[in-house]
């Protein structure tokens, strides 16, 4: 398949490791044998990726408490009372809040990567997430001794340093999760918002060589927890330009779940530069109904009329489960759709003799 087709990051996690957290919250179990269960879980998600033939794998975020805060998880400088998120169900998510500085990363993607490689026989790209995202942890009313453009600066070279850990230790690719952008226009029409996203990882992604950034991804989705969505209801037209101002050359671009996807691949298709690679979500996670291949490549055929099969590949709207404790999309849902959008995108690619 010379389509190329990736995982955005998580997979369900298996209800013995679910089990296996909570009991070592409860101090049933120690951190050793808590491990043993982690390491199953990696070495399980592997195996399945590989067996279905995926040419690039992840360890399905086995190891994160969730897709956004593994950086800061443990810290002693945070509190849980930060940013509330909204999801359109009624549901939500509180950000931790920073309460001291300096700011500093208590673990790197690259400590994950490198415990998928023990097991992976293909590449592993890995997640990670966006500097803007944690931007949303410095508190409005500041932090005494700690101002923000000292938090930002702080922010830029830890953001860096992880990004570089995992490229150095081998990342097929490096992915950032920028599921915050498409909330931003919902938070701020006036886009102030997003242009600070924007600006603030395009001066993490500036310290990277053209060559690097060619291994740097961004994905942007409107959110998925849950079976809900954050900000569906914004529309993509005004955000897709910013986010194709983003100085990487790879976008994995949620688009099954989107209800005018032709629209979307025009703004796509005018605003992309040639140099950029765009993975188009043939998947939607949070629907229950598990896609078929003919579904799938009738997807990627689509896209291939507004995009370059050489400038095209597939993926998923969004992980399977981004936040360690959600169990609404059961673990044989999920391998099933990673099936069918292997298979349909081999079909695509058969049929567009590529």
């Amino acid at each position: 398949m010379s389509l190329q087709s990736e995982p955005i990051g998580s997979i369900p996690r298996p209800t013995t490791l679910l089990a296996g957290i909570a009991d070592h919250a409860a101090g049933r179990i120690g951190l050793d044998a808590l491990d043993v269960l982690y390491d199953d879980a990696v070495r399980d998600t592997i195996a399945r990726f590989e067996a279905l033939g995926s040419p690039v794998v992840t360890d399905g975020e086995q190891r994160k408490p969730s897709f956004m805060t593994y950086p800061v998880h443990g810290l002693s400088n945070v509190a849980t009372d930060g940013v509330v998120v909204e999801f359109a169900d009624g549901h939500s998510r509180q950000l931790p809040r920073l309460t001291a500085g300096p700011f500093r990363y208590a673990t790197r993607s690259a400590d994950y990567l490198r415990s998928a490689q023990r097991y992976a026989t293909v590449p592993v790209k890995q997640a990670v997430i966006a500097p803007s995202a944690l931007s949303l942890l410095y508190p409005q009313d500041g932090i005494e001794g700690y101002d923000r453009e000292a938090f930002l600066g702080d922010l830029a070279d830890e953001a860096e340093a992880d990004i570089r850990g995992a490229l150095e230790a081998g990342a097929h690719r490096v992915q950032l999760d920028f599921t915050e952008g498409r909330l931003a226009v919902k938070l701020d029409p006036s886009k102030g918002l997003l242009n600070s996203f924007v600006s603030l990882n395009n001066l993490v992604l500036d310290r990277f060589t053209p060559a690097e950034r060619l291994r740097i991804g961004v994905h942007t989705c409107p959110g998925g927890d849950q079976d809900s969505t954050h900000s569906l209801d914004v529309d993509y037209a005004e955000f897709l330009p910013s986010l194709f101002s983003l100085h990487a050359g790879v976008f994995y671009v949620q688009l099954a779940s989107e209800p005018d996807p032709d629209r979307v691949l025009a703004v796509i298709a005018e605003q992309t530069s040639p140099e950029q690679r765009i993975f188009v979500g043939v998947i939607d996670p949070i629907d229950p109904i598990v896609e078929t291949p003919e579904l799938v490549r009738d997807r990627v055929l689509r896209a291939a009329e507004f995009i370059p099969p050489q400038r095209l590949g597939s993926c998923d709207d969004c992980g399977f489960s981004p936040f360690g404790d959600d169990t609404s999309t059961p673990g044989e849902t999920a391998w099933a759709k990673v099936r069918a959008r292997l298979e349909g995108t081999a079909l695509a690619a058969e049929q567009l003799g590529v």
